[in-house]
Formats: C-alpha cells, structure tokens, sequence
C-alpha cells in the first residue's frame, strides 16, 4: 500500500455524517445554549483574569509606585519612562527575602493541613451523616453553616475568639487559674497555628457536601449485597464506598490545593501577616509587600510566581489524576 492510497480523504458519506451531526446539535438547543453563555464567560474571564495577569507579567521588570500613568511609558519632562527597568531584580529580591520563605512555608503548611486534617475529617463525617434523615439534615446544616460565612466575617469572629482580654481564650485562661492573658494572635509560635484550625474550621463542610453527594450516589443494591455476603461496615467502606468515591476525592484536592493558594480573606483581619510577618501566605505577602508599600512591580512578580504555580499544579493534576478517572 502505498503513502498516497493510505491518506483518508474526506468522503461524501463524512460530509453528510458532519453536517447531519451539526443539525442534531442546533436542533437540540444546545447551540443556541452554547452561543449565549460562553460570550459573556468568555468576557469576564478575559478582563479579571487574563488582562490583570497580563499586566502583572508586564509591571513585574519595572521599579513603580503604581502612580502615573504605565512604567513603560515615556515621560516627556524628564526623558525617562515612568519606572525604572529593573529586570529580574524583583524576582531575586523575593527569592532572598525571608519573609517570603515564611509565607511560601506557611502556604504549604495549609496544603498539608488541608490534605491530611480536613480532608479526612470532612470524609469521616461524610460517612456518618450521609444517609437520609431529619437529624442527618440537622447536622450537615449546622456543619456546612461556617463555609457559608464570608471570610472576612469569619476572621473578625475568630480574631474576637482568640482576644486575651474579651473572648473564649481569656474564659479559659480563667478555668485553668492562669493570672496571665494569653493572646495566640500575638504569639509568633501560635498565631499561624490559630489560622490553620480556623481554615479548617471554615472548609471542611465545603468538602464534606462534596463527599454526601458521592455516597449518595452509589448504588443502594451494592452496599446490601455486601452486607448479604457478610461484609463489615469497615469493608464496605473500604471496598466499595471508597474507590466509588475517589473522583469526588480527587475534585475535593484539587479545590484544597489550589484554595490553599488563594488564602487571604482569613489572615489578614486575624493577624495581617503579623507578628513580625510570622502569618503571611502568599497573597498576604504579595498586598502587604507590593501595593501596601506602592511595590507594584515586586508585588507584579509575587503575582506571576504565584500564577505560574497555581497553572502548573492545575495542568498537572487534570494531565494525570483526573485523567485517569476519566480514562
């Protein structure tokens, strides 16, 4: 067979399949569907997402305050643009800053609590309270009800929460008989420690709905076959209930992972970062180095490390785990 013969060419029964296959999807809606809702998708992601990144990936060479019109624009009264060039310099500076060693640890500390604390725990409860029942509903609202909170509502609570002088930590100074405040806010040992089991706290209901929906989903015949066989409830979650679960597992991670990324809302009204920057996470430490100190070009480089790690593990994760489960 030779290379020419062995080259499909388009036939005339291919045409007719496309084109009929094209009528089946206009006629069914969704093309109508598809055209009024991805424009407008299409729109906003391209200005809040695409655009802001763009122009962070263009400040990130420049030394500018953020005032004055853009770095790279030429400035007529003093023959110089309104930035100064500076290169990589902004990325060399972040790389030797200790305070952004601390808030990339502290970063990976959430990833970790996430994975290991939330996770588990939002599975655990899944299990408990997923069948259907009046008290079940109960808890799975009173559970889901710190999620619906916004975070800035959230961290002021906590912040109260934590108070040496007015809030649950001095009630329990009190019962233990100490004579003095503990303020775990103020305490650079404790004050991260505190934000972790807040963001626990904040999320885990978020994943155990996630996790409900999954176990109710599984077939009710299957679990009652197992128990026929004389499988144990231990089994049967292993077994069965588990490995049906994971892509619902699998989507829960990559929500912990890349919300992990984002945490900021909770940090700053609780602790701004502080004490003596012990509390950053990535973004605390890109709005308190770069646009509170009007660093909008280090502050630009913060953004482009940090969007570089977010798109990496994104594209990995869907290129191996999930595709996987597709498969």
């Amino acid at each position: 067979m030779t290379a020419a013969s062995a080259t499909h060419h388009p036939s005339a029964s291919d045409e007719r399949y496309g084109a009929a296959a094209f009528r089946r999807f206009r006629q069914s809606g969704k093309l109508t569907l598809l055209l009024t809702f991805l424009p407008p998708a299409l729109l906003i992601f391209t200005i809040f997402v695409m655009l802001p990144m763009l122009n962070a990936s263009f400040f990130s060479p420049y030394k500018w305050s953020g005032y004055g019109p853009a770095p790279w624009i030429f400035n007529a009264d003093t023959g110089q643009t309104f930035g100064d060039w500076v290169g990589l310099r902004n990325f060399q500076q972040l790389a030797g800053h200790s305070a952004f060693a601390t808030a990339a640890s502290n970063t990976f500390k959430i990833i970790l609590v996430s994975l290991f604390i939330q996770l588990p725990l939002a599975l655990v409860l899944a299990l408990m309270i997923y069948e259907k029942s009046y008290a079940n509903t109960i808890f799975r609202l009173i559970f889901f009800v710190p999620y619906i909170l916004a975070e800035v509502a959230t961290g002021l609570i906590w912040s109260f929460v934590f108070d040496g002088n007015y809030g649950l930590s001095r009630t329990a100074t009190d019962v233990l008989g100490l004579e003095e405040a503990f303020f775990p806010l103020a305490d650079k040992d404790w004050a991260f420690n505190a934000i972790l089991a807040v963001i626990v706290w904040k999320y885990f209901g978020f994943h155990m709905m996630i996790y409900i929906a999954g176990l109710q989903n599984i077939s009710r015949d299957l679990i009652d076959a197992a128990r026929i066989d004389g499988a144990t409830p231990l089994e049967i979650v292993r077994y069965i209930k588990l490995p049906l679960l994971w892509p619902a597992i699998t989507i829960s991670i990559f929500y912990s992972v890349l919300g992990a990324l984002q945490v900021f809302d909770i940090v700053m009204p609780m602790t701004a970062g502080g004490p003596s920057n012990s509390s950053h996470t990535l973004v605390s430490y890109l709005y308190n180095f770069g646009f509170i100190r009007l660093r909008v070009g280090f502050g630009s480089a913060v953004g482009v490390v940090l969007f570089i790690i977010g798109i990496v593990f994104a594209f990995t994760y869907r290129g191996t785990v999930q595709r996987r489960i597709a498969a």
